[in-house]
């Protein structure tokens, strides 16, 4: 049973920078890539970034891009979100989420390509 638990969210001016921490329960957490996804009101959910199970692969949306780093630290099992240069359409509730494959190489950014989510963390950007 894998239980994911989001923080770190909160408000911050435009510009400034949050780091979003995600951690996991259980002994499988390093088999499993892991991923970021958020949600504003009235949108869809979107895939932000993705890391894949030993580390070695990342993927990114073009709207973070050279703005927010997803790294993981498997001996404490949890995954991190750095976030800098926030713009207020950044402004989420944040979930992380477990791949459903392991060992996956790669990095997914669809919705359904995975199984366990947290409970999301709030981040709100003024400008």
């Amino acid at each position: 049973q894998v239980q994911l638990v989001e923080s770190g969210g909160g408000l911050v001016q435009a510009g400034g920078s949050l780091r979003l921490s995600c951690a996991a329960s259980g002994r499988t957490f390093r088999r499993y890539g892991m991923g970021w996804f958020r949600q504003a009101p009235g949108k869809e959910r979107e895939f932000v970034a993705a890391i894949s199970w030993g580390g070695g692969g990342t993927n990114y949306a073009d709207s973070v891009k050279g703005r927010f780093t997803i790294s993981r630290d498997n001996a404490k099992n949890t995954v991190y979100l750095q976030m800098n240069r926030l713009k207020s359409e950044d402004t989420a509730i944040y979930y992380c989420a477990a791949d459903r494959t392991l060992y996956y190489d790669g990095a997914h950014s669809q919705p359904h390509e995975y199984g366990t989510w947290g409970q999301g963390t709030q981040v709100t950007v003024s400008s």
